[in-house]
């Protein structure tokens, strides 16, 4: 056999992208981020796809609540082995409007092997009653069986 010396670069690096696409063991789910973004009255959460711009314009609409009429939340999730067509995300919220808790949930769908992005949004008059979030949990479902939670620092 001829050993070439790159041989082993060429190996340690196909590993490490196996490794990457399937981060989450098999049965396994995780969340691995999830982004609060406030909505202008246009449905965006930034002017330009620059992520400077996005923090700068998120910044803005805090300052400015009166432009603000929706906020989303973008996840993260990944899973592997999971049955489709029973998972669902669901976004609890800490608020200091009433009601003091708001609980929101959707049916997703994976999009590919190493996990996907769910959005969940929170509009109308539901977002004005609930006043300033104070905390929010993420948590994935499959069936009545939680498998993956997320939470902020104040829950």
């Amino acid at each position: 056999m001829v050993y070439f010396p790159c041989m082993r670069w060429l190996i340690a690096i196909t590993l490490m992208l196996v490794m990457g696409v399937s981060n989450v063991e098999a049965g396994k789910a995780r969340i691995s981020k999830v982004l609060p973004h406030l909505l202008d009255e246009k449905g965006r959460h930034t002017l330009s796809p620059s992520l400077y711009e996005r923090d700068a314009y998120q910044a803005h609409l805090r300052a400015n609540p009166d432009l603000c009429t929706a906020i989303r939340f973008d996840i993260r999730w990944a899973g592997i082995n999971l049955k489709r067509d029973a998972l669902k995300l669901k976004v609890e919220l800490r608020v200091s409007g009433e009601p003091n808790s708001i609980v929101m949930e959707r049916q997703i769908k994976p999009l590919g092997l190493s996990g996907s992005w769910s959005q969940i949004t929170l509009k109308g008059e539901e977002f004005k009653q609930a006043g300033k979030i104070i905390a929010w949990r993420t948590t994935l479902w499959e069936g009545d069986t939680e498998v993956a939670e997320l939470k902020s620092f104040l829950w």
